[in-house]
C-alpha cells in the first residue's frame, strides 16, 4: 500500500521532488519537496487506490468509527468520499467560526460522544490537524485519530501528535516516497540521504550543498 500510494503521488506529481533547485516555504525554509495532494482529486484511478486505501486504514485501526470529519479544506473532499464508500455520515471542521447565520465552526451533525476519524491530506508539523481535534473534543466528541495520505514523520509533529495523545495512521510516508522516488528515477539515490537530512530537521539546510560529485 505505502509504495502503491508513493508510485502514484509521483506519477501525479502530487509529491514533487527538486533537491537541486529547492522551494521555500512562506516560513523561509528551503524544501527540496513540493506537496499537493488535492491533485488526487483530477486523477480517477489515483483517486480511487487513495479513497479505498483510507477507507481501509480507518476499517483496520479505528473499527468503531461513527462519523468522519475532514480538515478545512484539503480533507473535505476525501472525507465525503470515504464516508460514501464506508457508509458513513461526514462533515468538516472550518480554520475559525462563521461569523453569520449560526457561527458554526463544526460542519454537519455531531453528537456528543460519537465517534469521530478526521481525514486529512497531509501532516507535517501537525498544527492545523491537532486544532481541528481540539475543536471536535471541545464539542464533546471521542476523536479515534486521525486518517491521512501522506505525513513527513517530522519530529515535530510527532511530538506535537504525542502531546495532544492524537494517534495518525497514513497511507505513504515521506521515506518510503523518497526511496521509491529513486527507484523510479525521479531523483538519484545519492538524493535520498539528503532528503532525509532535510526530514529530520527541515532548517538545517546542509544538504542543499551536498552535490554530486
Amino acid at each position: 500500500m505505502e509504495k502503491l500510494i508513493a508510485k502514484d503521488l509521483l506519477s501525479i506529481q502530487a509529491v514533487f521532488f527538486r533537491p537541486e533547485e529547492p522551494f521555500t516555504w512562506a516560513s523561509g525554509i528551503k524544501s527540496p519537496v513540493y506537496t499537493d495532494n488535492r491533485l488526487t482529486l483530477t486523477a480517477p484511478e489515483v483517486r480511487t487506490h487513495v479513497e479505498e486505501g483510507l477507507a481501509e486504514l480507518i476499517r483496520k485501526n479505528y473499527p468503531d468509527v461513527e462519523v468522519l470529519m475532514g480538515t478545512s479544506t484539503a480533507g473535505i473532499a476525501h472525507a465525503a468520499i470515504v464516508g460514501h464508500i464506508m457508509n458513513l455520515p461526514m462533515g468538516y471542521v472550518r480554520s475559525g467560526s462563521k461569523d453569520h447565520g449560526r457561527q458554526n465552526q463544526i460542519e454537519g451533525k455531531l453528537l456528543p460522544g460519537q465517534k469521530v476519524v478526521v481525514v486529512e491530506d497531509l501532516i507535517s508539523t501537525g498544527g492545523s490537524c491537532i486544532e481541528v481535534v481540539n475543536v471536535l473534543r471541545e464539542a464533546g466528541a471521542h476523536v479515534l485519530g486521525i486518517v491521512s495520505i501522506f505525513t513527513y514523520g517530522m519530529q515535530k509533529g510527532l511530538d506535537r501528535l504525542a502531546a495532544a495523545d492524537v494517534k495518525n495512521v497514513s497511507l505513504t510516508n515521506f521515506d518510503v516516497i523518497a526511496q521509491v522516488a529513486a527507484d523510479e528515477g525521479y531523483i538519484r539515490p545519492e538524493d535520498v540521504k539528503r532528503l532525509i537530512t532535510f526530514r529530520n530537521n527541515p532548517s538545517d539546510e546542509s544538504w542543499i550543498g551536498e552535490q554530486k560529485v
